[in-house]
C-alpha cells in the first residue's frame, strides 16, 4: 500500500462503524451553482423608460422599468381585459398538456418517497400448511417391511426480517437523485404552466391584431370600391383613361385578395386558442379579443440578475438535473463497494392447528452477510464513469440554460425599447398617408394630378395602416414576452397539485 492510499485505507473503517449508525455518504455532495457575477442584461445600460410612443389616435404610452420589482403571478391581469384574464386562468386549469405534467409530477414524488422506504427494514409475515407423505424407503426400509408411509401435515408461520445497512450512502443518494428528479420534474411543469400563459396572452393578442388588420383592409376596399366609381365617372368624361380604370379594379381585388389570408390567420389562431382551454374548434367558444380593449403595463418590473436562476423555471429545471446526475455519481461508487445486510425470521412450526406457541414448536434464524463485487468485467467501473460524464453534460447544460436565459431578457427589453420608438414611427407614417391620399383623391377628382399619384397614396396609406396595427401589437406581445423571460411569476401563485403524503415521516419519531 503506497502512501497515496494509506490515508483512504485508514478512513473505511471508521466510515463502516459510523456509517452503520448514522452513514457516511460516497460521492460528491451537491452545491448549487452561484449566479452570474453581472449586474445588468443588455451590453448598454438600461433606461429608465422606453421612448414616448403615439401622439393621435394611439395614446401616449411610456413604459418604466423598474429593476428588482417583483412579478405578479398573474401578470396576464395588468393587461385589464377581463376576456384575457378568463382566458388564461382556464387554460391553466383545463390544457391536458398540463394536466399531464402535473401526473408526471405525481409520478416522480410518489417514486422518491417510494425509495425512501428502503431506509427502514422490510418485515413480512407468512403462513403456510405443508401436507406430506414420507415412504419408508427414505429411512431405507423395504415397502413391504412393519414400517407403512406416514402422512403428516406441518404448519408454519413465521415473521421475516431484513434490512440493508447504507454504509455508503447508497440508497440515500438514490433518494437524492430520485427527490432531484421530482424537483425537475415541478420546475418543468412551472415552465409548462409560464409558457401556456405567454402562448395563450401571445396567441390573443395576434388574434386582435388580425381582427384589426382585417378591419381595417375593409375599410380600404370600401374606399378603394369609391376610388373605383370615381375612376371610371372620370373616364366617361374623358378625364381619365382605360387604363386607370383597369388598374384601379386590379388594386382593389388586391386588397380585397389580401383580407383571404389574414381571415385564415384569424381563425387558425383561435383554433389554436381552443387547443390551449383543451377544447376542439368546434366546441371552442373563444370570446372574440380587440386591441382597443387592452391596456398597456406602463410599468415593467426588471428582475435583478441575480434573482434571475432563481425565478427561471427551465434554470431551476437544469439545476435540479445536475443534481440528480451528482447524487448517481455517489450511487454509482457505492456500487463498487460491500454490502451489508441482517436478515432474521422467527415463527412456529406445529403439526396442529391446536399446537402454536406450545413449547419446542419455535423455530428462528439470524443470517448476517456482506456482499462485495470481485469481477464484473469492468461493468461498474465504466457506470461510474458514465455516471461522472452525465454530470459532466448537465453541467454544461446548466451553464448554457443560463446563458440562454439571459439572452432572452435582454432581446426582449431590447426589443421594448425598439418597439416604442417603432410605433412612434409608424403613427406619424400613418397621419402622413392618410393626408398624402385625402390630398391625391381631391387633387384627382379635380383633375389637377394624374390617377398614378392617387394609386401611389393609396399603396402608401395601406402599408402605413398594417404596420400601425402590427407596431401596435408588437408592444404587447413583447410586454408579454418580458414577464414570461422573468420566470412568469410562479413563486407568487398557487397552482402546483398538494404534494403525496409522507408516510415515512409519520412512522419515524
Amino acid at each position: 500500500m503506497n502512501a497515496a492510499t494509506r490515508p483512504a485505507a485508514r478512513r473505511v473503517p471508521a466510515c463502516l462503524l459510523g456509517g452503520a449508525l448514522a452513514g457516511c455518504a460516497v460521492g460528491p455532495d451537491f452545491h448549487r451553482p452561484a449566479a452570474p457575477d453581472v449586474d445588468r442584461y443588455t451590453e448598454d445600460a438600461l433606461p429608465d423608460a422606453t421612448a414616448a410612443a403615439g401622439q393621435g389616435a394611439v395614446p401616449d404610452h411610456t413604459q418604466r422599468f423598474i429593476p428588482g420589482a417583483d412579478v405578479p403571478g398573474a401578470w396576464w391581469a395588468l393587461f385589464r381585459s377581463p376576456a384575457l384574464t378568463a382566458l388564461v386562468a382556464e387554460a391553466l386549469r383545463r390544457n391536458p398538456t398540463l394536466q399531464s405534467q402535473a401526473a408526471a409530477l405525481r409520478q416522480a414524488q410518489e417514486t422518491t418517497l417510494a425509495q425512501q422506504g428502503a431506509l427502514l427494514p422490510t418485515v413480512s409475515a407468512q403462513f403456510s400448511r405443508d401436507r406430506q407423505e414420507a415412504s419408508p424407503a427414505e429411512a431405507g426400509v423395504s415397502a413391504g417391511g412393519p414400517i407403512s408411509s406416514t402422512t403428516y401435515s406441518v404448519y408454519d408461520a413465521q415473521v421475516n426480517v431484513s434490512y440493508t445497512f447504507d454504509v455508503w450512502g447508497q440508497v440515500r443518494r438514490s433518494i437524492e437523485a430520485d427527490r432531484a428528479r421530482a424537483e425537475q420534474q415541478r420546475f418543468t411543469l412551472e415552465g409548462a404552466a409560464n409558457m401556456l400563459a405567454a402562448n395563450v396572452a401571445t396567441t390573443a393578442l395576434t388574434e386582435a391584431s388580425l381582427a384589426a388588420q382585417i378591419s381595417a383592409e375593409q375599410a380600404l376596399v370600401g374606399a378603394e370600391e369609391q376610388l373605383l366609381r370615381t375612376v371610371r365617372s372620370q373616364f366617361q368624361l374623358g378625364g381619365a383613361t382605360g387604363a386607370d380604370v383597369a388598374t384601379q379594379e386590379s388594386q382593389l381585388a388586391n386588397t380585397q385578395a389580401l383580407v383571404v389570408p389574414l381571415q385564415v390567420q384569424l381563425v387558425q389562431a383561435r383554433d389554436q386558442l381552443a387547443a390551449y382551454v383543451g377544447r376542439t374548434p368546434a366546441r371552442s367558444s373563444v370570446p372574440a379579443l380587440a386591441l382597443r380593449d387592452l391596456t398597456l403595463p406602463a410599468v415593467l418590473p426588471v428582475s435583478l440578475p441575480s434573482r434571475l436562476v432563481d425565478q427561471r423555471p427551465d434554470i431551476r429545471a437544469a439545476e435540479a438535473q445536475l443534481h440528480q446526475a451528482s447524487a448517481n455519481i455517489g450511487v454509482a461508487i457505492a456500487n463498487r463497494l460491500p454490502q451489508f445486510t441482517l436478515s432474521a425470521f422467527a415463527g412456529q412450526a406445529p403439526a396442529r392447528l391446536g399446537e402454536f406457541f406450545t413449547p419446542g414448536n419455535g423455530i428462528f434464524a439470524v443470517l448476517t452477510q456482506a456482499l462485495a463485487p470481485v469481477f464484473q468485467g469492468g461493468t461498474l467501473l465504466h457506470q461510474q464513469r458514465a455516471a461522472v460524464a452525465a454530470a459532466q453534460s448537465a453541467a454544461a447544460s446548466y451553464r448554457a440554460t443560463v446563458i440562454n436565459a439571459f439572452q432572452n431578457v435582454a432581446d426582449v427589453l431590447t426589443a421594448l425599447q425598439g418597439d416604442a420608438r417603432a410605433l412612434d414611427a409608424n403613427e406619424r407614417a400613418e397621419r402622413a398617408a392618410a393626408r398624402s391620399l385625402s390630398l391625391a383623391q381631391l387633387q384627382f377628382g379635380a383633375g389637377g394630378v394624374a390617377y398614378l399619384s392617387v394609386l401611389t397614396a393609396q399603396t402608401q396609406y395601406q402599408n402605413a395602416v398594417l404596420g400601425l396595427i402590427r407596431a401596435q401589437a408588437a408592444r404587447y406581445t413583447d410586454t408579454v414576452a418580458l414577464f414570461a423571460a422573468l420566470g412568469g411569476g410562479w413563486w407568487n401563485r398557487q397552482d402546483l397539485p398538494p404534494p403525496p403524503q409522507n408516510l415515512l415521516r409519520s412512522l419515524l419519531p
